[in-house]
């Protein structure tokens, strides 16, 4: 691989042989930096390997990696590619994700790599159930949970049903709201995303304990945070309503609401791309509806139907 990749931002030097620069005891070095270099010699010791031999494999120069385990300079994110792969550890170890704090968490990586999603699966479910924090899926839960992207029809739908099983309805986006005490727009202005995501697990968590049955319209974005969607997974039958891209964008701008396409002049690729990056998350609902192959009558037919017969219910 070329050399010409490499990438500094301040002048390379190997430090001082039986010292210390004074930019190694000095406070301006990037905390971030010290912590990288620090993986970076703690792995090459662990692959018994000499810094010549991991720059000779990483084909960058010996100066360069020396920079890099003291913390000096900025190299480039292909660099950390090539020693990654030199030291035979992915990215994320080198970098140091949630995963390398611990010889226990590493071990664990290392069994789930390249394991299919069947797999990954019955693990998370065992996982949870061993923990006791709602992995698994349990089998009939009458707590029906609607997931999909704003547009699909979960309010319609999610009436229309509660009112045919006979049980409270409960729009969490609203629930979301009365917490933070103002709209979902306003959550996200004034505290962000990460304060909307509390508030949206604690909604969740709220209905799971006053509500033993129920139907739940869930934000179209719950899917993104892996901890509340799990808690969603375990405590509720869980039904994927699907609709086409234009379906979706028809009913949200019937409903008045663009976001968060309103400022795009590409709005449908827009919409077609967040419908990608969920699918792999909605398609882990236990039932699913396609809400655009039929009218409202058919279409909640089929999802009572489905429902019914997935909670043991006379249909």
């Amino acid at each position: 691989m070329p050399s010409t990749i490499l990438h500094v931002s301040e002048p390379l030097a190997v430090p001082p042989s039986g010292a210390e620069s004074a930019t190694e005891n000095g406070e301006d070095k990037n905390p971030f930096l010290v912590a990288l270099g620090e993986r970076v010699r703690a792995l090459r010791a662990r692959r018994g390997m000499t810094r010549k031999a991991v720059a000779l494999a990483a084909d960058v120069s010996e100066r360069h990696l020396a920079n890099l385990e003291y913390g000096i300079g900025n190299v480039s994110i292909l660099v950390l590619l090539q020693v990654s792969g030199a030291l035979q550890c992915a990215l994320g170890e080198l970098i140091g994700d949630v995963t390398t704090s611990s010889p226990e968490w590493l071990m664990i990586r290392e069994m789930l790599e390249r394991r299919d999603e069947a797999t990954l699966q019955k693990v998370r479910v065992a996982i949870g159930e061993l923990l006791g924090t709602g992995g698994g899926i349990r089998a009939r839960n009458p707590r029906v949970a609607l997931v999909g992207l704003r547009g699909a029809g979960k309010s319609t739908l999610g009436q229309l049903l509660a009112a045919d099983l006979g049980c409270p309805f409960v729009e969490l986006s609203r629930a979301i709201e009365k917490f933070a005490g103002c709209s979902v727009a306003e959550i996200q202005a004034l505290y962000g995303a990460n304060a909307y995501r509390r508030y949206e697990r604690r909604a969740l968590e709220e209905a799971i304990q006053i509500y033993p049955q129920a139907v739940i319209a869930t934000p179209g974005g719950l899917v993104s945070d892996p901890a509340t969607f799990s808690q969603l997974l375990a405590h509720c039958t869980t039904v994927w309503l699907q609709a086409s891209p234009h379906d979706h964008m028809q009913r949200v701008v019937a409903q008045g609401d663009m976001r968060p396409m309103a400022a795009s002049r590409e709005a449908m690729e827009d919409l077609k791309g967040i419908l990608a990056g969920r699918a792999a998350f909605y398609s882990k609902a236990q039932l699913r509806i396609d809400t655009s192959a039929q009218a409202l009558t058919e279409t909640f037919g089929l999802l009572r139907e489905a429902v019914r017969r997935g909670l043991g219910m006379e249909i």
